[in-house]
């Protein structure tokens, strides 16, 4: 597409698919991790010279990407002359690489990121045999693998999740009690979430700390609502409707983190999870259960940054309690979090290792 043509979209967005040299597909429109994962990474590559775009339906219109019916250009190279690269992260998005590069022969190279901490079914495991190389999110997740990979961890923009410099005062701009400690947990709001642990937790523990608030922020969906309103009547027969709050979901969570003294990621069930991550390049330390990458993410020990425990009550009630009760351990590990974060977990260095397989293609 020429440069005039693409003006004529009135979407400036749209790339010149003879310039792009990797694709990264999103075959579904609900947004998921996978989708937050591309509208992330995409303008953070093409900053840092990969020409990338992005493709399909569920994604911001100010997203770098590619039309379905540029697919047809994909016979001839791009300009550069290199062989472009499909990154899918999807079954969905696997196989239609396949047929371009195998029975169309489209001179494709296919790149699969691999979140999942379970056994492959039978197709895709044959779909991942396919791929010209494999990533995986975690050690944990590679140890799934039965094909070579490369380990290449998520990041997150430190810039966007960075500490406040008067907490106090962003407490009091989200209407909080500025004077109040408060511990949070952020994620959907849904059995696999383990809401309800960090809600049982928070009724054991704040009667006896009057000065540490609760605050849950995400939505509950579907099927999940009435768990929710379940986990709001238990909260008021405990008499601490007004210390357990229910604050919704919000574009500006950076924000919300700022307010924060302590995290708790008390999931039963994770692919990968951000956000222990989110809340330690925010200063913030963490109680995580031992799912999804948190054991990767979180150091443990003499140089904590917060604690990994067994997804009970009784672990979260104890690993919280002695955070909350421990002002100079809490504000030690927020320290190390924040320099851990921001040294090994940011959206750059992701950027700079994919770019690294993208390479050896």
């Amino acid at each position: 597409m020429a440069k005039g043509q693409e003006n004529s979209n009135h979407n400036p967005a749209v790339v010149d698919i003879s310039e792009v040299e990797v694709i990264a597909p999103n075959f579904k429109r609900r947004l998921s991790g996978v989708t937050s994962t591309i509208i992330q990474l995409v303008p953070v590559q093409r900053a840092l010279g990969c020409k990338v775009a992005a493709l399909g339906p569920g994604l911001p219109d100010t997203i770098p990407h590619i039309r379905f019916r540029d697919l047809v250009c994909l016979w001839r190279r791009p300009r550069s002359g290199k062989t472009r690269v499909w990154h899918a992260r999807r079954n969905v998005e696997m196989l239609p690489a396949i047929l371009m590069r195998d029975i169309l022969r489209m001179p494709l190279k296919i790149v699969f990121t691999s979140a999942s901490q379970r056994r492959h079914t039978g197709w895709t495991k044959w779909l991942v045999s396919r791929m010209d190389a494999v990533v995986a999110t975690s050690g944990r997740t590679a140890t799934y693998l039965n094909v070579p990979n490369t380990v290449v961890m998520h990041g997150i923009d430190t810039k966007r999740f960075s500490p406040p410099q008067d907490k106090a005062a962003a407490r009091a701009a989200l209407g909080l009690d500025p004077t109040q400690n408060i511990v949070g947990c952020f994620g959907r709001v849904r059995h696999q979430k383990g809401t309800d642990l960090f809600v049982d937790t928070m009724i054991t523990l704040l009667p006896t700390r009057p000065d540490w608030t609760a605050i849950v922020a995400g939505r509950a969906t579907g099927p999940h609502v009435d768990y929710e309103k379940q986990l709001s009547e238990k909260i008021a027969k405990a008499g601490l409707a007004d210390r357990i709050l229910f604050v919704g979901e919000h574009t500006n969570i950076n924000d919300w983190y700022r307010a924060l003294d302590l995290f708790v990621a008390p999931q039963r069930w994770e692919g990968f999870g951000l956000t222990p991550l989110e809340a330690m390049a925010t200063g913030v330390p963490v109680v995580a259960t031992d799912v999804g990458a948190f054991p990767e993410l979180i150091i443990t020990g003499e140089a904590e940054t917060g604690a990994v425990i067994t997804a009970t009550l009784d672990a979260m009630v104890s690993a919280t309690a002695e955070f909350m009760d421990d002002d100079v351990r809490r504000e030690a590990a927020s320290a190390r979090a924040l320099s851990h974060a921001a040294t090994n977990f940011s959206i750059e260095g992701e950027v700079r290792r994919l770019g690294e397989v993208y390479t050896s293609l």
